[in-house]
């Protein structure tokens, strides 16, 4: 029994000091960290990057600053701007100088008078549509004209080159040809609206470098020149022709 209390003695007292051992070393530790964290707060407005100072321990080197502002996992819409739809070219037309809008009016006589007086006479008149078509070619040769006289201007945006220039020579084409088949009067027309047609489409389309107004213009007289030769060719077929089929010429 002796025995067994010595055994039992030794044995808690071995635990004991133990125990103190591990309370002494764990707040050397506790003593230790404080300090070197004391320490680290005081030089460290002095020293900010832990690399400059080689004693501190590896761990403040993975020091990390985490962004604690509120997140917004909302994806924002953005907003697509479409661009501005340009202005019809015909909606230009008052801006015209009135000069040249005054001017283009009336030279559109020419086209609705010859199918006016048809429609009034009930009868269809070859010197009429002979006129009319013969006015027609000239203005595509004036077209021609105003395309040259503007590619040559200095200062001008369409540059005097091969493209510029034989475009300019295209409508005089047309309208040469439709001379030289007069004879055949609705050949000869349809000469001419095929030549207007393609006037405006380089004008307007191909070598866009004319002021809007004077396109809106363009736009105006190839209308108004096609329905009325549209409009010829169509009382051709209705009324009876009326008269000698060239100015000058006796039936």
């Amino acid at each position: 029994m002796l025995h067994f209390i010595q055994r039992f003695s030794q044995a808690s007292s071995k635990m004991l000091k133990c125990t103190f051992t591990m309370r002494v070393g764990a707040s050397r530790r506790i003593d230790t960290l404080s300090f070197k964290t004391s320490l680290q707060r005081d030089l460290f407005p002095l020293c900010p990057r832990p690399w400059c100072c080689p004693s501190f321990p590896v761990c403040m080197s993975k020091a990390q600053c985490y962004h604690t502002s509120p997140c917004s996992f909302k994806k924002k819409q953005k907003q697509e701007v479409l661009p501005a739809r340009p202005p019809i070219t015909i909606t230009y037309l008052p801006e015209s100088p009135r000069p040249a809008l005054y001017i283009t009016l009336a030279g559109l006589i020419p086209f609705i008078a010859p199918p006016l007086i048809m429609v009034m006479t009930k009868s269809y008149i070859p010197v009429l549509a002979f006129t009319q078509m013969a006015y027609g070619a000239s203005l595509l040769s004036f077209l021609g004209g105003v395309r040259w006289g503007f590619a040559l201007t200095e200062g001008s945006p369409a540059k005097p080159d091969y493209l510029n220039l034989a475009n300019s020579v295209a409508p005089v084409v047309f309208s040469w040809f439709a001379f030289l088949i007069s004879e055949r009067l609705s050949e000869a027309i349809i000469t001419v609206i095929i030549g207007l047609g393609i006037a405006l489409h380089i004008e307007v389309f191909l070598l866009p470098h004319y002021p809007n107004w004077f396109k809106a213009l363009r736009i105006v007289v190839t209308l108004v020149a096609f329905f009325s030769f549209v409009i010829t060719l169509i009382l051709q077929g209705i009324y009876p022709e009326k008269g000698p089929k060239r100015p000058g010429q006796v039936e």
